[in-house]
């Protein structure tokens, strides 16, 4: 198993969880309204009257099998949308209770 770590602009909040419940995955926990900065370029994302954008984070435990789909179709999206902020990361887990 192995734990998707994404984080990303609420104006990806839906289609994150439509992908995610798209491939059979319940299971996922948000984080709303959080700031941050990309470390290679974009806009702060701090919800502040200079940088309004805010971002949220989701983190799901999936099946090896549902890693290559889920990061592809994020590599696609943020490729479309360069500009609004997406990163993710795969983690391994090592135990599940």
């Amino acid at each position: 198993m192995k734990a998707i770590f994404i984080a990303y602009n609420q104006a990806y909040n839906q289609e994150i969880v439509e992908l995610l419940e798209g491939l059979g995955q319940r299971g996922y926990t948000v984080w709303q309204e959080i700031g941050g900065r990309g470390s290679v370029d974009g806009e702060p994302h701090l919800g502040s009257h200079a940088w309004p954008t805010q971002n949220h984070a989701l983190l799901s435990v999936v099946e090896d099998s549902l890693v290559a789909p889920i990061m592809a179709h994020l590599r696609d999206t943020d490729k479309a949308n360069a500009k609004l902020g997406l990163r993710a990361y795969v983690l391994p887990v090592e135990d599940v209770l």
